[in-house]
């Protein structure tokens, strides 16, 4: 086992808020930003944020001594991350495979009967959660892109590990977004259960300009997040979206490609993350039948440097983002902390940085930022999936193939 130790010193005094479940208090901490912010880098834009504390929010630092332990470097491209009951984890590798790793770092071998999956440049094996029963039924859930006639979609599968762990059985496909196209860019691809035992799944706009207005099509799945049985139906109490053809599974439009989504462990609202172009990342928090903007509002533009539309960031009936970042860090998968043995860290978001190859940590006061922290910035790996363990560790595995283990020293 490799060990890496990443101690965070005293910056500042952070006092913790109460919690409760109204609008206004998140259960977040009660104090404002400790020092400059994080980000010293120029931005691509001269775009000024709606509100106070939207972007480059200020310092905090962990004061509890944090050690980090890579478990194991030997996986592939790991994408999804999952805790197992018994302290395992269960692990999506882009080309296909589903594997489990102990506490140890032993690899198990790729479970067989998972359906193929299209792996070229942003597609693969993607988001991977656990049914809530799991623990009798041993059922599991991911998203993957596939190819069909007309070209690729994001896709949502189904399956029970076997008994002697070494096989998926009666993998199912049970959801396929309505608009194949040959992009093999921006499938979103994180699955999440809520607690009625639903589904919320994340779906890209592909990224290609042709696809991209479907972002605010209800007619297609693209640029969505998605609420849907286990049977892959429209959830129960889906949002209605009035204009004609609305597809019924919808439950936000607008979106560009999320790939992080996670439940506050105290007001139980829902998350997400989310890939914005070049400037523009953004943090949501997520409202049945709402807009997200994209590619109406935005504070990023093209990569060739050109406005994005009327290069507007604000427009009526559309939301802003709680935080945004410009230059982009690449958020990908999330976690709140539900933890008590690190009391600093209770209800802060924990992303996965791909580009900006650290573990954002944000801390909330009435739904906005307070304050935001880059961990393991040292470590030089793009982190695409974190999860909070029973254990109340994070878990977090990198494109370079390493999964970590995060807690109190």
């Amino acid at each position: 086992m490799i060990i890496q130790k990443s101690i965070f010193l005293l910056a500042g005094i952070l006092t913790l808020g109460g919690c409760s479940n109204n609008d206004n208090n998140d259960g977040g901490t009660n104090t404002g930003p400790t020092g400059p912010p994080v980000e010293t880098g120029t931005a691509n834009t001269t775009y000024k944020p709606a509100f106070a504390g939207q972007t480059r929010a200020g310092s905090i630092q962990t004061t509890t001594e944090i050690e980090s332990k890579v478990i194991t470097n030997g996986l592939s491209a790991p994408w999804g991350v999952a805790y197992l009951p018994d302290g395992r984890l269960l692990v999506t590798e882009k080309a296909g495979k589903i594997k489990i790793v102990t506490q140890a770092g032993v690899i198990s071998n790729a479970l067989t009967g998972v359906p193929s999956v299209n792996p070229a440049d942003q597609g693969g094996l993607l988001g991977i959660c656990l049914d809530p029963s799991f623990a009798t039924n041993r059922m599991i859930y991911w998203a993957f892109s596939e190819v069909v006639a007309g070209g690729n979609i994001t896709a949502v599968a189904k399956g029970r590990i076997s008994d002697d762990e070494k096989a998926i059985e009666n993998a199912t496909v049970i959801y396929r977004s309505n608009t194949p196209n040959a992009s093999t860019l921006h499938y979103g691809g994180r699955v999440l259960f809520d607690k009625t035992g639903n589904l919320f799944v994340s779906i890209g706009e592909r990224s290609v300009l042709e696809t991209r207005p479907l972002a605010q099509a209800v007619t297609s799945s693209l640029g969505k997040i998605v609420h849907i049985t286990t049977s892959g139906q429209a959830a129960p109490g889906n949002p209605a979206f009035t204009q004609n053809g609305a597809l019924p599974e919808l439950y936000t439009i607008g979106n560009r490609n999320s790939q992080g989504l996670a439940f506050h462990p105290i007001t139980g609202e829902l998350w997400s993350s989310e890939h914005g172009p070049r400037g523009g990342d953004e943090i949501n928090r997520i409202k049945a039948g709402a807009n997200y903007g994209w590619p109406t509002i935005t504070y990023g533009i093209e990569y060739s440097g050109t406005k994005i539309g009327e290069g507007i960031t604000q427009k009526d009936g559309m939301e802003q983002p709680v935080y945004y970042w410009d230059p982009v860090v690449s958020p990908s998968g999330m976690t709140f902390y539900a933890g008590k043995r690190i009391p600093e860290w209770e209800n802060n978001l924990f992303i996965g940085a791909l580009s900006g190859m650290h573990i954002v940590r944000l801390a909330f006061k009435d739904n906005k930022v307070a304050g935001e922290e880059r961990l393991l910035a040292g470590e030089g790996q793009r982190f695409r999936d974190i999860t909070q363990g029973k254990d109340e560790a994070l878990y977090a595995v990198t494109d370079q193939g390493r999964l970590y283990r995060i807690d109190k020293k």
